[in-house]
């Protein structure tokens, strides 16, 4: 007769300080509160209860930059994660500072393969082995450099370089443990759901990885993908859902007897509320308040960033008041600088610094007509429009793009009306993130744009900028269409301007 214990694993991925409940239509959704609420209500329920958060907690709110983090750790502790991974969005205030918000968790932080380069030194825990009810889960957090640009701004950082190499140390890490009678085997990775899906197959099924639970990619799911027997999940993005696992381990073979999967919808119908955790928001949320509530300007409507795969509203204006403000031919800007999906019409200081919150410098290249084109190209790959993680750009006003992908070619390519030059050199406005990541997002070396001019930074403050241009200008407006054109595979159009 089988031994078999029921536990449940619920998730959340990609937070992004999304600490604040917001009313869509009739119903009050989402919120740090609720979230807090329902696995309160789920840890009274059910006996054995993990929560798991698969990287990105920081990011995204007032509240979270402006107290560099310290304000979401806070908020996390509350809300108690029996285990954390790191995402992209963890090292944004620096690895340093990340180390520093980690003494400041009461839960563990894991991760495998960040590293120091001069000793191999790990700078995380690579996994984590949570006791509960006799069983022995065994966690591991993965990230690869894909996913983790942000490190090539410290150059002692390193980490995995590809999904093999995360598959072999994950097969390192499971053959150690086995040993010990692990039970169940997650994964808790921040590498994006179609990575996941890569990952999986590359396990070797003796490793015993029973759980793949993913973040990066903000991928909404109503079912798991099952890969190499191998059950993938993701819980979206925010905190409008989390994830549940209800499952049931043989724990004489250790592995899945059975399980059901499902997203939870976090409302004010599902979930109580958590006063404690309201307290502690409202406490910061005043003070941001206070220093962000000055209106910077009134847009004609509502503007908005649906999506970072096309040309958007908030793409045209950003872009255009930094070329504007600095004197650049082009500026290409990163669309996941956006962070929000609409502003406006009236713009507070803070609403900005949500929507716009990385303050990067500003750099000037030298790139010849055919450098731009072939970066460009490597924007438009199949794997960027089939919605990878990948960094896509908005262009600024003069440069018209139109792309047909079934033959990866340019219909048209003119900058101010004609058609670009392919000797010519261009100025070209860059955030310092993408700087530094020239040959991943462009397939472009710096030292052959180097041979064109020395490039050098213009602006310290790419938000002071737009900020500045904000509110120099009242009833602004954008159309969000025209400059990048895209013939796609499936016959569709998009980025046309209306007539």
């Amino acid at each position: 007769m089988k031994n078999l214990k029921k536990f449940t694993l619920l998730h959340s991925n990609d937070l992004h300080g999304d600490f604040l409940a917001e009313q869509v239509d009739e119903d009050l959704v989402g919120g740090v509160s609720m979230l807090s609420g329902y696995i309160n209500k789920v840890r009274q329920e059910e006996e054995n209860v993990i929560y798991a958060i698969a990287g990105d907690m920081f990011r995204g709110s007032i509240i979270d930059s402006e107290f560099q983090g310290i304000s979401t750790i806070q908020i996390m502790n509350l809300l108690g994660p029996d285990i954390v991974t790191v995402g992209n969005h963890e090292v944004d205030y620096g690895i340093a500072h990340l180390l520093f918000l980690e003494k400041c968790a009461e839960f563990p932080i894991i991760n495998a393969n960040l590293h120091i380069k001069t000793n191999n030194a790990r700078l995380f825990e690579p996994c984590h082995i949570i006791e509960i009810d006799g069983m022995k889960i065994l966690f591991i957090g993965i990230i690869t450099e894909v996913a983790l640009m942000q490190c090539k701004t410290d150059g002692l950082i390193g980490t995995f370089v590809t999904l093999q190499d995360a598959a072999d140390e994950i097969g390192r890490i499971c053959n150690f443990y086995n040993a010990t009678d692990i039970d169940f085997t997650v994964l808790l990775t921040h590498i994006g759901f179609e990575e996941d899906k890569k990952l999986a197959e590359m396990l070797d099924p003796a490793w015993g990885v029973d759980v793949i639970i993913g973040g990066h990619s903000h991928t909404f799911i109503k079912k798991p993908a099952v890969v190499n027997g191998i059950p993938i999940v993701q819980a979206g993005t925010g905190t409008d859902q989390i994830g549940r696992f209800d499952i049931v381990i043989d724990t004489d073979n250790n592995c899945i007897d059975s399980y059901t999967w499902k997203p939870i919808n976090i409302n004010e119908k599902n979930c109580p509320r958590d006063p404690s955790i309201e307290e502690v928001i409202s406490t910061y949320k005043s003070r941001t308040d206070e220093k962000y509530g000055q209106i910077i300007t009134k847009f004609v409507r509502e503007l908005t960033h649906p999506t970072r795969i096309r040309e958007t509203e908030l793409g045209d204006l950003f872009a255009d008041a930094l070329k504007e403000a600095l004197g650049v031919d082009i500026f290409l800007l990163g669309s996941g600088s956006i962070r929000t999906e609409q502003l406006g019409p009236v713009v507070t200081k803070g609403d900005l610094r949500e929507c716009f919150p990385y303050d990067d410098a500003v750099h000037m290249l030298y790139w010849t007509g055919a450098q731009i084109k072939h970066g460009l190209l490597r924007m438009l790959r199949d794997e960027a429009l089939a919605g990878a993680h990948t960094e896509f750009y908005q262009l600024s006003k003069g440069l018209e793009v139109e792309y047909d992908q079934p033959t990866h070619s340019f219909l048209k390519f003119d900058f101010e009306g004609e058609p670009i030059e392919d000797d010519r050199v261009y100025t070209v406005g860059l955030q310092h993130f993408h700087y530094t990541n020239l040959k991943d997002s462009f397939d472009v070396e710096l030292k052959e744009l180097r041979k064109n001019h020395r490039d050098r930074v213009v602006s310290t403050s790419c938000t002071q900028i737009i900020e500045e241009a904000l509110q120099n200008g009242q009833h602004q407006n954008a159309k969000g269409t025209g400059r990048l054109i895209m013939h796609l595979n499936d016959g569709t159009v998009v980025g046309e301007a209306e007539e």
